[in-house]
């Protein structure tokens, strides 16, 4: 009897971290950088709601196609994000260049490929006012931003993220209740 309970208690412990490791994972919203697509919780700066929102990332996805511009990707930063930004590990952020794109940001307005971006999700008050010259995307490399443009840093500072560093795509907000949506 004790036996079958430990082993029951075992076999679902494993399960659940292989699905956390290669299937979806879930992950906590902890900075402004992307509000309001994503909310972090108050009082931290910038923050709008009461409670971290809480998504989760298909790990998988990106093995079956490919990354797309305005996907909000989990990854673990480049190196240089700790020493620009004061912290490192796994961001949050949204997909804006891909690979051989030409970026550029001209007075707080991204440019791919000479093209004015059109950009939805990033309210004219969050907007920064940089003007950033061309950059060249290298191959299997993606250029990522926050939706809070004032208040992100992101690729601007720290450079493109390669794809081995993607995690995955963010696919569902969970928590809180009132914010549940699938994309």
């Amino acid at each position: 009897m004790t036996i079958d309970w430990l082993v029951t208690i075992l076999g679902a412990i494993a399960i659940v971290l292989a699905i956390k490791a290669w299937v979806v994972n879930p992950y906590r919203i902890p900075s402004s950088s992307m509000e309001p697509t994503l909310h972090c919780a108050r009082p931290d700066n910038g923050c709008e709601a009461r409670f971290s929102d809480r998504v989760l990332a298909c790990r998988f996805c990106y093995r079956l196609w490919s990354p797309k511009r305005g996907d909000i990707v989990v990854f673990k930063t480049p190196p240089l994000a700790k020493q620009r930004c004061g912290a490192g590990g796994t961001f949050v952020k949204r997909l804006i260049g891909l690979p051989g794109d030409l970026w550029e940001e001209r007075a707080g307005y991204v440019y791919i490929n000479g093209k004015k971006l059109d950009e939805p999700y990033v309210q004219p008050n969050r907007r920064d006012a940089r003007t950033i010259k061309a950059i060249k995307i290298a191959p299997d490399h993606y250029f990522m931003m926050g939706d809070n443009r004032s208040s992100s840093c992101d690729s601007r500072a720290w450079g493109s993220v390669p794809k081995q560093n993607l995690i995955g795509k963010v696919f569902a907000t969970y928590w809180p209740p009132s914010r549940v949506t699938i994309r």
